[in-house]
């Protein structure tokens, strides 16, 4: 079985691609660091040379997408957020791009994105990151509606905080592991579900956020109103 991982130089990545491996997968991993361990390929997601490094990779059994970036909002400068929309959704799209036909060719295949509990709020402090995820879990599922009678099914993994390079609020409640976040995506491979919301009483306090901040906004006044 051969799976291919973006994003799995450090942090979830890494970790699956360890569990993977110890479990007799053959793994290539793709990112902008090396990977300790593993078949590798050094290259950027926005990279124009990506799909095309992507593309020589062989045959597939399971493909996920753990690449992800994140910054805060400083001084109004959006260039990160930017990215935030470039690598967290527009990456997967374009991984997605390449694999997808690859695995409906051969009648079989698996596609992992890591999205994100945050993809129910908006956030003021990361704006991109959250709009990058509420944008990817909705192409997750929509794809997965579309492609699951098909023979490839696509799950979408929403995650709160990761004890990783990621976790940058100065408030991190039920933070898990990479290794325990490496134990739910493993469930997930082999038990292909759509979507996957974890820790829930994470879930559930985002839900509730997002809710109230909907709410919020739809009764807010402009300065002049």
């Amino acid at each position: 079985m051969h799976a291919v991982i973006v994003g799995n130089s450090d942090g979830i990545g890494l970790a699956l691609t360890r569990r993977l491996l110890a479990a007799g997968w053959s793994v290539t991993g793709l990112s902008r660091s090396p990977a300790p361990v593993g078949s590798h390929h050094v290259v950027d997601v926005t990279s124009p040379a990506f799909p095309t490094v992507l593309a020589g990779v062989g045959d597939l059994d399971l493909c996920v997408y753990a690449a992800g970036v994140g910054e805060l909002l400083a001084d109004g400068d959006l260039a990160a957020q930017t990215r935030a929309l470039e690598v967290n959704l527009l990456g997967a799209a374009r991984t997605f791009e390449v694999v997808v036909p690859r695995m409906l060719a051969a009648g079989h295949g698996h596609v992992i994105g890591l999205s994100s509990l945050a993809d129910t709020v908006f956030s003021a402090a990361a704006p991109g990151y959250a709009a990058s995820k509420a944008g990817l879990t909705s192409y997750l599922l929509g794809l997965d509606a579309a492609l699951r009678p098909r023979g490839v099914p696509v799950t979408a993994v929403r995650f709160g905080f990761v004890d990783t390079k990621m976790a940058k609020s100065p408030v991190t409640p039920f933070k898990i592991s990479p290794d325990r976040a490496a134990d739910v995506l493993m469930r997930c491979v082999r038990t292909r579900p759509a979507v996957v919301s974890y820790p829930r009483r994470m879930a559930a306090v985002t839900g509730a956020l997002g809710a109230l901040l909907g709410t919020a906004a739809r009764f807010r006044r402009s300065p002049s109103g």
